[in-house]
């Protein structure tokens, strides 16, 4: 059974990891996945389509004009349909849109959608416009996947309570980030960590929901008791800029290193102290569950499912995500217990192996499957 993964994205972060993952385990299961990866004219190879190559799994780069663009979808639906396609798997608001827009007939393979978290752009900006055609379309879909279960208040009632509405949560592959994390670093990362202790790092788009100014004003606050603190943000996005003015104006400056895209994040967590999620809101991030097979303590907002995932404390901190103060005070109170730090890490590691796996997602997909093409999960083979 062939599989196209429809994906616009510009990263290699928790929402692609993810999707690589899904697919190596669908290969191994007898499917054919193929990854589609949007992009604009004469654009550069994008981490996802480089780590989709490395890993021997099938890619078309499709590069397109950045604008409401059905014509391309049309053609891309065309070509779907010229190679095969049994499923088209929807993994973001623009394909949601480009592909949802069109019915069956056209599109003549089942659209499964899965929803990775919202991003909620200005009002009137281009994403803000994808992500509300977006909650228009999606009761047009053969089936929408939350990867929590804290998504179905995020989506039209009518959805949420769908029997064409699953709730797969994400899973990982954790003998392959756990040998990643022996991989080495950049010189730039590794010898930021060597000058700085304790090293509080954060992963993901260098956007406003992942909470990353909360990060950089907290080890301003944290910076009398450790003087050598240091901060390392691994990602990339629109707040570049603002988050370096703010690191200088905190008094940080050289303390905070954003050296951009990593596809050695496993590699990374494991040469710092504490992996930090000061999130406005999130689903269920590949980096939380990245952070528990690498064995780096964690202290996390209550947003989404990850208190819920790390057993509302007994696996990672939880940050009271109204007040900085406080929030400064856990991760202090975290750093000074290692005796804590640690039964927690061994806390989260049991959670991960014991239900976490990339082999119990890639069974949740193969069932929703056979639910859009109407038949037994034993028939979604090669």
């Amino acid at each position: 059974m062939r599989v196209l993964h429809l994906m616009d994205s510009g990263g290699l972060y928790g929402a692609e990891q993810m999707l690589l993952t899904l697919m190596e385990q669908q290969r191994e299961r007898g499917l054919e996945p193929h990854l589609l990866s949007a992009g604009v004219p004469d654009e550069a190879p994008k981490p996802v389509e480089e780590e989709a190559r490395r890993r021997g799994l099938e890619v078309t780069a499709w590069r397109m004009e950045p604008r409401f663009n059905p014509g391309d979808a049309r053609r891309i639906l065309e070509w779907s349909h010229e190679h095969g396609t049994d499923v088209l798997h929807s993994h973001g608001y623009k394909f949601n849109v480009l592909a949802g827009m069109w019915p069956r007939r056209v599109r003549r393979a089942p659209l499964v959608a899965t929803l990775h978290g919202y991003i909620t752009g200005r009002v009137f900006s281009r994403g803000w416009l994808y992500t509300r055609a977006d909650q228009l379309l999606l009761p047009r879909m053969d089936a929408v996947v939350l990867v929590s279960d804290a998504m179905r208040t995020r989506v039209p009632w009518t959805v949420a309570r769908s029997s064409r509405t699953h709730v797969i949560e994400n899973g990982l592959d954790v003998e392959r980030v756990r040998s990643r994390a022996t991989l080495e670093v950049p010189e730039e990362i590794a010898g930021f960590c060597e000058a700085h202790d304790p090293v509080l790092v954060g992963v993901g788009r260098l956007s406003a929901e992942k909470g990353f100014d909360r990060l950089i004003r907290i080890a301003a606050r944290l910076r009398d008791r450790w003087p050598r603190i240091g901060v390392l943000i691994i990602g990339e996005g629109k707040l570049r800029a603002s988050l370096t003015t703010l690191a200088s104006s905190s008094g940080l400056g050289n303390d905070v290193l954003m050296p951009g895209f990593s596809d050695r994040v496993p590699a990374v967590m494991a040469r710092t102290d504490l992996v930090c999620m000061p999130s406005h809101t999130e689903g269920l991030p590949i980096t939380l569950l990245e952070a528990m097979a690498v064995g780096v303590p964690l202290a996390v907002t209550p947003v989404g499912e990850m208190p819920r995932v790390l057993g509302d404390g007994r696996g990672g901190a939880i940050l009271d995500g109204a007040d900085e103060g406080a929030m400064a005070d856990t991760i202090a109170a975290c750093l000074d217990q290692p005796g804590q730090r640690a039964d927690r890490v061994r806390w989260a590691t049991a959670r991960l192996e014991a239900d976490y796996s990339a082999r119990r997602m890639a069974e949740a997909y193969r069932d929703v499957y056979a639910q859009v093409l109407g038949v037994t999960a034993e028939r979604v083979r090669g």
